[in-house]
């Protein structure tokens, strides 16, 4: 009897100490996603004119292809050892391998990608007319199309108190880009962009969760595909529309930093916040994310000379406020369900 109240108590502190430290690796990948996610309107914000949203998409999403493949290639080779190893991983490893093949996910890539060369040229366009501080704001309206699209296509339950928090949330935002004085007929075209890219990039994230909690995609898979297919779209539509001298500007050395920046920071944003995911709930993970308006505000006023007001801060905290609460009210609902 003692010895089994040993192992059981054994087993527990073990428990403890792994959740211990995923959840500081968690929040050590959070805060390094969080910190690249805040830089991104900046880096927008600071490139040269020469550079159009329409290259700048294309390039930086083939950077994002030689970031990513060698992960891509390492994955599959850490699925193949499982399945081999352990028998009763090879159901789910052999559907991760081979998930891609089946017409409905190959159909899923591919809209994926087409989709994405739309969504970056919108990102970089709205960076520049709503500036990087509402540009912050404006994109963590994402979670109130989380919960929609949660609602419409995954059947997720919302409660009460999240409808009223992604209402404070939008009250929010209006405040920050009004400035106080709540005239709608002003609204900043840029913001309006940023909304509807981030209605668009939810939907498709949504579409993705499906596959990836079905064990028929993964993570880097989704994010090399996706960028694969959108960089050769748009390098292909643009060697067609553009004289071809405009590529003389990737050779630029001071251009090209400006495109290995950006796809260094987009591309390694993307593999922290799957690697917090790996080792954190969504719930938390959420909560760190909610924070980049502040990252993105103090770099936009120390590099771009971007004027913080009042009513951004007020905004900025209903905002982080609001998602903090939709957030916790997401994990109560996960745990009664």
């Amino acid at each position: 009897m003692n010895i089994k109240f040993i192992i059981v108590k054994w087993d527990l502190q073990l428990s403890i100490t792994m959740t211990s430290k995923n959840l500081k690796k968690g929040i050590i990948c959070g805060v390094i996603g969080v910190f690249l996610i805040g830089l991104q309107p900046i880096i927008a914000n600071s490139r040269p004119s020469v550079i159009d949203p329409f290259i700048f998409a294309a390039i930086t999403a083939i950077i994002e292809v030689l970031i990513f493949f060698p992960l891509y290639i390492l994955e599959r080779k850490r699925l193949k050892k499982r399945i081999k190893n352990i028998a009763e991983n090879f159901e789910k490893g052999q559907s991760l391998l081979n998930g891609w093949k089946k017409r409905g996910n190959l159909a899923i890539l591919l809209f994926i990608g087409t989709s994405f060369t739309v969504v970056p040229i919108l990102l970089y366009v709205g960076y520049e007319l709503a500036g990087a501080i509402l540009s912050s704001l404006a994109l963590k309206s994402e979670i109130i199309f989380a919960l929609l699209f949660g609602f419409l296509v995954l059947k997720e339950k919302i409660n009460k108190i999240q409808i009223v928090f992604s209402v404070v949330l939008f009250i929010g935002l209006i405040v920050a880009i009004s400035q106080g004085n709540y005239n709608l007929l002003e609204f900043n075209i840029g913001v309006l962009i940023l909304i509807l890219n981030a209605a668009l990039f939810t939907f498709i994230h949504t579409l993705t969760k499906i596959r990836l909690d079905r064990n028929e995609l993964f993570s880097t898979q989704i994010v090399f595909f996706r960028n694969a297919i959108s960089g050769l779209i748009l390098f292909l539509i643009y060697i067609i529309i553009f004289p071809l001298a405009n590529l003389l500007i990737i050779l630029n050395p001071l251009n090209f930093l400006f495109f290995l920046l950006m796809g260094l920071d987009y591309g390694f944003s993307l593999y922290f916040w799957y690697k917090t995911l790996s080792y954190i709930e969504i719930g938390k993970a959420g909560i760190i994310n909610s924070i980049t308006p502040i990252i993105s505000a103090f770099f936009a006023f120390i590099i771009l000379g971007e004027i913080f007001t009042i009513y951004h801060l007020i905004g900025m905290v209903i905002v982080i406020i609001s998602i903090i609460v939709i957030v916790r009210e997401k994990a109560k609902i996960s745990k009664n369900f």
